[in-house]
């Protein structure tokens, strides 16, 4: 095997700051991008490090000073490499530590059991034989002086990231890095478990990367999905970007025995050529002050109104709305008289709230319980996407989306408790991914701590639902919840507010920042959290017809019986026992 050709030599740096590389005179600087991957071998370890800077430098001031002529092809040679050099800044993300003799680990890599035995000598074995003899650590020293740096080799990344075929865990491949053509693969398992974000400005890919993680999760069985589709773009049928026109697979076409589209726009959905979807209306009954709360700033609420919209809950319980809408000068008058109202608080609110008779979807009462329908279809493992059709204005996907996933949260939070009382596999509910875009509207500072989506965010996985937040501005988003974002992909984002929210909690995120004000505008994201090892930079799976063949080829079931996992291990394992 042939020893690959070094890049240049560390000459200094430290671990807070990074290192410093010096290219070997034969190495172009225009060869080396911000994000690449590259490996310093130093004399116990290997530093798996993400390439952040490049510069030049000199090695006298009189170059600089009298550098050659435009024509002097040959005196630029001779100073090529001796009194001018590329530098490179790298930061280590992962150590690799070679185990010999007893330190091999049975289980390999993450729990990988008997991989290269399983495996037949695919390269895939041969990669869980090496990870078996190769210890990850955090970054906690740097490589010595002129260490040789490398650029990163595929066996690098299938021990860090790992491959899509691994039969023992939920992998799955969202992207390659720059300048190569190995997958890397998010742990869906990791993923699912905590609130995840995808950012970027508009026009990246936002909706193209949803699109893809959530297939991977119908895929590979991580979780139930419940999605709130403002734009209709997951569920049958979306336009793709380019100057050609043309549409891509929803999730419903992909998967069409596993997921359920409920509208609140029948008429919108039947013009698409959705037939099968099942209606969806909600009653001014299942509205709370709450609800109201989210949305005051699109129905120009005052504070004074919502208080005084408590006073008539209190009274009217459930009815409240349809009692106020219904109610004459004189009745609100001697409400007020006798319940300490508000009688000009009462009017507006009543005046404002005659608005919402213009959503499709409200009705006086709702005689179904369609939640309830939700509820069934994700408990059987079915994932459901709600579409609103033309009802996409911010009141109407908010004011819906809210009163929907509260009443889930509720329910959720019931079958917890019965589950952690009886202990019993059978009564632990199904993980579940709520999707929600335009997120920084739910999650801004304001309302976080009020609304249900900022209750999830903060509690992870405590009552087995998790967020899945899709925004162009993560800035407007309370830094609290953003702390509390386990998987964060981005792609191109501008605005310095936005990246500083994106490295909120992140330890080292400042060393990123270059890395992510530089990437593509399109198919382009800097991946960081909880799902991955390590931040990686990926050009992102295109979302065509060779990946529609793909998620249709794997068969969950044939998987290996090691990779599930029983319920009853399960859920000693989100007991803490």
């Amino acid at each position: 095997m042939t020893m690959p050709h070094p890049l240049g030599s560390v000459i200094q740096g430290s671990l807070s700051q990074g290192l410093e590389i010096r290219l070997h005179p034969d190495i172009s600087v225009e060869d080396m991008r911000v994000g690449k991957f590259l490996v310093v071998r130093g004399r116990r370890s290997q530093f798996f490090c993400m390439l952040t800077d490049v510069a030049l430098g000199t090695g006298s001031q009189r170059i600089l000073a009298h550098p050659p002529e435009p024509d002097n092809f040959f005196l630029q040679e001779v100073l090529a490499g001796t009194g001018t050099y590329g530098t490179l800044t790298l930061i280590p993300m992962l150590m690799f530590t070679e185990r010999t003799g007893e330190q091999a680990p049975e289980h390999g890599h993450r729990g990988r059991k008997n991989a290269a035995k399983d495996s037949g000598g695919t390269y895939a074995g041969l990669v869980a034989q090496s990870n078996a003899a190769v210890e990850l650590l955090p970054v906690k020293t740097i490589p010595a002086h002129f260490s040789q740096v490398y650029e990163a080799s595929e066996r690098d990344f299938r021990i860090i990231f790992g491959w899509e075929e691994d039969p023992h865990r939920r992998n799955f491949a969202i992207g390659q890095p720059i300048d190569m053509e190995v997958p890397v693969c998010l742990d869906l398992d990791r993923f699912v478990e905590r609130s995840n974000g995808i950012f970027g400005k508009s026009g990246t890919g936002k909706s193209f990367l949803t699109r893809l993680l959530l297939a991977g999760t119908v895929q590979r069985r991580a979780a139930v999905n419940l999605i709130f589709d403002m734009h209709s773009e997951y569920g049958w049928e979306a336009v793709s970007e380019g100057k050609v026109f043309s549409t891509v697979k929803g999730l419903r076409q992909l998967f069409p025995g596993q997921v359920q589209i409920f509208t609140l726009d029948p008429e919108s959905t039947q013009r698409r050529g959705v037939n099968d979807a099942q209606e969806l209306f909600i009653g001014f009954d299942q509205i709370d002050v709450e609800d109201l709360a989210l949305v005051r700033g699109e129905l120009n609420l005052s504070e004074a109104s919502l208080e005084n919209a408590i006073i008539l809950r209190n009274e009217f319980s459930k009815t409240w709305i349809n009692r106020l809408l219904t109610m004459t000068n004189e009745e609100i008058q001697e409400f007020c008289e006798t319940k300490m109202g508000s009688k000009s608080s009462i009017m507006a609110l009543q005046r404002k709230l005659t608005r919402l008779a213009d959503l499709k979807y409200l009705r006086n009462t709702s005689t179904t319980n369609y939640v309830s329908k939700i509820l069934a279809a994700l408990d059987e493992g079915q994932h459901v996407i709600v579409e609103f059709g033309s009802q996409s204005t911010m009141l109407a996907y908010m004011l819906a989306t809210n009163v929907i996933a509260r009443r889930i949260h509720a329910s959720y939070v019931h079958k917890a408790d019965r589950f952690l009382q009886s202990k019993s596999p059978a009564d632990r509910p199904r993980q579940l991914m709520i999707t929600i875009e335009e997120a920084h509207r739910f999650l801004d500072p304001a309302t976080a701590k009020q609304t249900i989506f900022g209750t999830i965010a903060r509690e992870m996985r405590k009552y087995f639902v998790t967020l899945l937040v899709v925004d162009q501005r993560p800035s407007g988003i309370d830094n609290e919840v953003m702390s509390q974002i386990g998987t964060r992909i981005t792609a191109l984002l501008n605005d310095e507010k936005d990246i500083d929210a994106i490295f909120t909690g992140v330890s080292g995120g400042q060393n990123l920042r270059s890395v992510l004000a530089k990437l593509d505008s399109k198919q382009q994201a800097l991946i960081l959290g909880h799902a991955v090892p390590m931040p990686v930079v990926v050009r992102t799976r295109p979302y065509d017809s060779t990946f529609y063949a793909q998620v249709g080829q794997t068969a969950w079931e044939d998987l290996s019986d090691d990779l599930v996992i029983t319920a009853a291990a399960q859920a000693k394992a989100d007991l803490g026992l």
